[in-house]
């Protein structure tokens, strides 16, 4: 057993929820990057350009790379040798939150009750997920999360009959229906079965995957390949303005379902697809 004080935690949870909020990701900036050199309409480049100059603005200044900076989101794996000491875990996330919120000159969009909107002021509480696996670590991801293209989501509960040609037209719909909407160019996570609740978690899921990671075999790559291909001949372009550049990736993660179902969600994001992952 492995004790991790909840003080360790909260202070991780903090830095994290800065860093996301200020720097883009390794593998987001390289895709970024490569959007940027290839986009063919003149725009559509300057667009990017102005977003490039905003992301390096954000992180030498140490001003948030959107405005909204997001309710966060915590994919949280625990070891089932850990023992959190001096508080509960969910508490120890939560305030971190609340200090890297606050701490961090973050802005606050978490409301207490949906209808009657009052501001919680400390961007609390966080949307946690929690995840029991062996070992004595604390493997932790934090993807604060907008609501600009939050908003633009959808889950579409197809029949097996569908097949992946009613998965691709689904995916499809739901990024032609966000439009501009969505801050594109624009990540897709995309979640296949279980059930309704199961395939949006994995689409959002999908949205943290390392994109200089290790893919998908078999026909989810090529699934990820074709829908990233098609979307960008929507030519919704880098600010719904027009382009060859309408999302940098496609991301899907599937999962067992029941015969008689085919759920799928997806999960759009913006350019920026904030997340950042620790272990400890």
């Amino acid at each position: 057993m492995r004790n991790i004080s909840a003080e360790i935690i909260t202070n991780n949870i903090k830095e994290m929820c800065i860093e996301a909020n200020h720097f883009l990701s390794p593998d987001m900036k390289r895709v970024f990057e490569k959007a940027a050199d290839e986009e063919t309409s003149a725009l559509g480049k300057q667009i990017l350009g102005q977003l490039r100059e905003n992301l390096e603005i954000a992180g030498t200044d140490m001003i948030p790379i959107c405005q909204d900076t997001g309710m966060a989101v915590v994919f949280m794996k625990v070891g089932q040798d850990v023992h959190i000491e001096g508080g509960s875990l969910s508490d120890a996330i939560n305030e971190g939150v609340r200090q890297g919120y606050v701490e961090g000159y973050l802005r606050k969009s978490v409301v207490k009750d949906p209808i009657e909107r009052e501001n919680t002021r400390d961007n609390t509480p966080a949307v946690i997920h929690y995840d029991i696996v062996p070992g004595d670590k604390l493997d932790i991801t934090i993807a604060p999360k907008g609501f600009g293209s939050e908003n633009m989501s959808r889950v579409f509960m197809l029949k097996p009959a569908d097949g992946i040609e009613g998965v691709k037209d689904a995916v499809l719909t739901a990024v032609k229906d966000a439009g501009p909407n969505a801050c594109p160019p624009m990540v897709v996570g995309v979640g296949i079965p279980i059930s309704f609740e199961k395939c949006a978690l994995l689409a959002k899921k999908a949205l943290t995957r390392d994109l200089d990671g290790e893919r998908p075999s078999g026909y989810v790559r090529e699934l990820e390949d074709e829908l990233l291909e098609k979307i960008n001949a929507l030519g919704i372009g880098p600010g719904g303005l027009g382009g060859s550049k309408t999302a940098l990736a496609v991301n899907v993660e599937t999962y067992p379902t029941h015969i008689a179902g085919l759920p799928v969600a997806v999960n759009i994001c913006c350019h920026v697809n904030r997340h950042v992952h620790r272990v400890i």
